[in-house]
């Protein structure tokens, strides 16, 4: 089942959920960056979902459309917390990120990873479709 992070009723008494919650205590930060044309057009319009399967369910931390800068800022994530032993590896939370823009037919989905309340970009580069016309 899939459910968005808003059905607040829907997490409280899912017991995976809530050991995901206590297992990531930290926030983390990721920007999008959609643009064509290696980096040189900003592509406005491409629809992101963030998500993750926590137990049984889709959980949809994200949904939302670059801007005209091809931007979104300020996604926050639940990260596990920061390790104060700088010998042991940190620990990640990877999410779904999916982009979707219909002009182009673009569909991809990226594995983002954070840990320690860190911010990540996760670039997306939009190849266009050219449509010769036929005369």
């Amino acid at each position: 089942m899939t459910i968005r992070i808003s059905e607040t009723e829907k997490l409280k008494n899912d017991s995976a959920y809530q050991t995901f919650l206590n297992n990531n205590p930290g926030m983390g930060n990721v920007k999008v960056r959609a643009t064509s044309a290696s980096e040189a057009f900003p592509v406005s319009g491409v629809n992101v979902t963030v998500s993750k399967v926590i137990g049984d369910n889709t959980i949809i931390f994200f949904e939302g459309k670059t801007d005209e800068s091809g931007m979104i800022n300020g996604i926050k994530l639940p990260t596990p917390s920061k390790n104060t032993n700088d010998l042991e590896v940190p620990i990640f939370t990877t999410y779904n990120l999916r982009a979707v823009y219909n002009p182009d037919q673009f569909d991809k989905t990226y594995d983002i990873a954070l840990c320690c309340g860190i911010g990540a970009v996760q670039y997306i580069n939009i190849t266009p479709k050219i449509n010769p016309e036929v005369n």
